[in-house]
């Protein structure tokens, strides 16, 4: 069990610092967070709170900051969105930022919903390529791990695809 006096990125983090980044030079003037815990069956902190707490840390205004913390999936997170935002603003002035693996299934839940949006993939997932001996009989751990989210992700899609929300 980890302390839950801190943020733990993880793998993630790319989305959190080059949204940071964005901010920083101007390109972006407002951060909206989305995420709740995804957990079914327990009840944990809400990614976007925690996501925002550390954008404060690191020095990012309250009023620069929007919150969606509700949303379970990615779909739930797009309604969500619109919804918060479509009195507001157009689509077109938004920039959806989440990871390389996960940009199809995230772009295809906003244009599903008629909230098409500009993209800035980040966190790629990828190694250099050697052939070598060994690693033909024996793969990389980075491979696998790549594998697995890229497995996760299809699946993902398939079922997103047969709910609807695609």
């Amino acid at each position: 069990m980890t302390p839950d006096d801190r943020v733990y990125f993880q793998r993630g983090a790319d989305r959190v610092t080059h949204t940071l980044q964005l901010y920083r030079l101007g390109i972006i003037k407002k951060i909206l967070i989305s995420g709740g815990s995804g957990s079914l069956t327990e009840r944990r902190a809400q990614e976007a709170d925690e996501i925002a707490e550390a954008l404060k840390l690191m020095g990012v205004p309250d009023q620069d900051l929007i919150i969606e913390n509700e949303s379970r999936n990615t779909h739930e997170s797009a309604v969500a969105i619109k919804k918060m935002l479509k009195d507001s603003m157009s689509s077109s002035e938004c920039l959806l930022i989440t990871s390389a693996f996960h940009m199809r299934r995230s772009r295809a839940c906003f244009t599903k919903i008629d909230w098409p949006c500009d993209t800035f993939t980040t966190d790629f997932l990828i190694h250099e390529r050697k052939f070598t001996p060994d690693v033909l009989f024996i793969p990389r751990v980075e491979s696998l791990l790549i594998w697995h989210t890229m497995i996760r992700e299809w699946v993902g899609m398939v079922a997103y695809k047969l709910s609807g929300y695609i």
